[in-house]
């Protein structure tokens, strides 16, 4: 199975763990908007709390992947009400994923029925 589909069945899953998991040891998080960089126990604990918050990733669709990297997108709701466009390069190393970068458009939150 390709990192994209196990990403997205733990996304899916909500299992922040599985998500974890497919993460080296020292996978790095760089976040451009900040110019900080995130360490995995950093990162599984961000998921965490956006998960516990009622967060959730939504439409995915994989953009490029081979053994070296993978180019995703999706559409992200966050538990403070915001939603964002979000394109994600993970560069791979022996399947897992040793950093992440993300680049994410601010979108209109749907309106709630």
């Amino acid at each position: 199975m390709a990192v994209f589909e196990k990403i997205q069945a733990a996304r899916r899953a909500k299992d922040m763990k599985a998500y974890g998991d497919l993460m080296a040891d020292d996978c790095v998080f760089v976040r451009h908007q900040s110019g900080t960089e995130m360490k995995k126990s950093e990162i599984t604990a961000m998921l965490d709390k956006m998960m516990e918050g009622g967060g959730s990733f939504g439409d995915e669709r994989k953009i490029y992947e081979n053994d070296d990297i993978l180019v995703m997108h999706s559409i992200n709701d966050y538990p403070d009400g915001s939603r964002e466009a979000v394109l994600a390069c993970y560069t791979l190393k022996d399947g897992k994923i040793t950093r992440l970068e993300t680049g994410a458009t601010p979108l209109q939150a749907p309106a709630h029925a």
